[in-house]
């Protein structure tokens, strides 16, 4: 009986979550989509821009590693709906600044909800759904990261080019009202709930939790240096791109919003392929392909595009480089207990982004000594890393956050369900 709530209740949680994530996403995408216009405006070179998002990613991590803490001490949706809220209300305020410091320091407080919300979203979403078809629905639950991407383009070949920057920032504030939604409609996951009560009265400290045990430790560090290479590839990519298609490549605004069209949309299907693959294949299979497959077709494209085939290989970049997001939320869950997950994922994915918080930097510096292709070229590295330190140090599916059991557990679960279908 404890566990029909979830079962009446994980599509609206679904569909929550994936608003969430949109308009998260979004918010991420409008900093990469006008920085060319924030260059112009602030009269800033490459690597002064690329500190935005080197201190945006700075922020993001600290909103993730206290949103995970938080969600395990006071609940996975309050601390969602909270964290939402600040980034909503912060983006907005972006679009009153007037100088490139003030600027800065809105977008860094504003990255902190960013982080958090992403982090506990995921894991909330974890926490609804059986593991038969976890990375299934969370590869499609990370697609709307890339809808979001999708949106903020859209928006941008539409706004930007008549109205400027600002009002891009102004609609940031609409997601309040989902946030409102979330707190008020849908209720902790069980699992969560079972912990809480059960710790009840108990003081614990989750950090010291995770370095206690020697398997839970190593299984931490190792996620650490895998986020931190994914992201270091990820936001590189993300954050240059729109300003590569434009200054490297020398399209104009209108013609880099329909290419970036088509790699985000690219990525959609990636990221819900990835998930749906890693139900039948494994998880880790599919991240170790999604990170190798990208490490060597990075500097394929900025080697080997021409006018003719730039729009392909832009696509299959979108494809590619996406794909172990549809993976990750799902792998990284499943490799912690319930009781410190929020702690571990949180802490994992966003100590691995104060690393990867110096590549927008990074690429702005080799831009300005080389160029933006060139710098993109080398991230492929990163991703190479990303790939093979799970296929050597990582399993998959050592705990169940639906059911809060242990990789026994599911496996019995699991022979016990084959034997029952067949």
């Amino acid at each position: 009986m404890e566990k029909t709530q979830p079962k009446r209740t994980w599509i609206i949680v679904f569909i929550s979550c994936f608003l969430g994530l949109v308009v998260d996403g979004m918010d991420l995408q409008l900093l990469a989509l006008s920085l060319p216009s924030l260059m112009d405006e602030f009269q800033i070179d490459k690597s002064t821009a690329g500190l935005l998002s080197t201190w945006s990613l700075i922020g993001m991590a600290v909103g993730g590693i206290l949103g995970g803490w938080l969600s395990d001490r006071f609940g996975r949706v309050r601390m969602a709906t909270w964290m939402m809220v600040i980034f909503s209300v912060g983006t907005a305020l972006l679009g009153f600044v007037q100088t490139y410091e003030q600027f800065l320091v809105i977008r860094f407080f504003s990255a902190i909800g960013i982080g958090a919300e992403y982090s506990i979203i995921t894991m909330l979403m974890a926490e609804y759904v059986p593991t038969k078809r976890r990375t299934t629905i969370l590869g499609t639950l990370q697609a709307a990261y890339s809808v979001g991407y999708l949106v903020a383009a859209l928006l941008a070949g539409a706004i930007l080019p008549i109205y400027g920057w600002r009002p891009l920032y102004f609609i940031s504030v609409l997601p309040v009202v989902l946030a409102i939604y979330i707190r008020f409609k849908i209720p902790e996951p069980q699992g969560w709930k079972e912990e809480k009560q059960k710790n009840k009265g108990i003081k614990k400290n989750e950090w010291l939790t995770i370095f206690k045990e020697p398997k839970t430790r190593a299984i931490f560090l190792f996620w650490i240096l895998t986020s931190t290479f994914l992201q270091f590839g990820y936001y590189g990519v993300g954050t240059w791109l729109p300003t590569y298609i434009v200054d490297d490549l020398g399209f104009d605004f209108k013609k880099m919003t329909g290419y970036l069209v088509g790699t985000y949309t690219a990525m959609i299907f990636g990221k819900i392929l990835a998930g749906w693959l890693a139900d039948r294949i494994g998880r880790r299979a599919v991240y170790i392909i999604g990170g190798l497959s990208t490490a060597v077709f990075l500097p394929v494209i900025i080697l080997y595009h021409t006018p003719a085939n730039i729009i392909i290989l832009l696509t299959i970049l979108g494809f590619l480089y996406g794909a172990p997001y549809g993976v990750n939320s799902t792998y990284m869950s499943e490799s912690f207990p319930t009781h410190i997950r929020g702690t571990a994922v949180g802490g994992a994915y966003n100590i691995g982004r104060f690393g990867a918080a110096i590549a927008p930097i990074s690429i702005g510096i080799i831009a300005e000594a080389q160029s933006i292709g060139f710098g993109l070229a080398t991230l492929g590295i990163a991703y190479a890393l990303a790939g093979i330190i799970p296929a050597l140090f990582i399993r998959e599916k050592m705990y169940d956050p639906y059911d809060n059991k242990s990789d026994a557990s599911i496996k019995q679960n699991e022979s016990a369900s084959g034997n029952h279908s067949a």
